[in-house]
């Protein structure tokens, strides 16, 4: 999980893509957004806005690699926003879901219906 989040810090998004399942599944449960397949998922951190950067403050793994869970800094300028996440691995180790809670509901920002579906 290190790489998956080095990467998208970096904006290496080859190495990025090369931790995601094709088949992945990303949710945001505080916009009701439900992004399905690599190439989409891709595509939404390819195109989010800002200028961000993540630290990782904590990673907590089952024994078997197959669920972990995250807690993170995010900066953007100078908000700091912290943030949960929860992953699920292939018996490859690479990721078929991710689930990001963020502090407050938010309603999505506009330009990225093309990706997502709503739930």
């Amino acid at each position: 999980m290190e790489t998956y989040w080095a990467t998208a810090d970096a904006r290496d998004w080859e190495a990025f893509a090369a931790t995601l399942a094709d088949d992945v599944v990303y949710e945001l449960p505080q916009t009701r957004e439900r992004i399905r397949g690599k190439d989409r998922y891709l595509r939404f951190n390819q195109e989010y806005p800002g200028d961000w950067h993540v630290r990782i403050e904590r990673i907590v793994a089952d024994a078997e690699g197959r669920q972990a869970a995250a807690r993170t800094e995010f900066t953007v300028g100078p908000e700091e926003l912290h943030a949960i996440h929860f992953f699920t691995f292939d018996d490859r180790g690479l990721i078929t879901g991710v689930t990001d809670f963020w502090p407050e509901a938010y309603e999505p920002p506009a330009g990225r219906e093309h990706l997502v579906e709503r739930y």
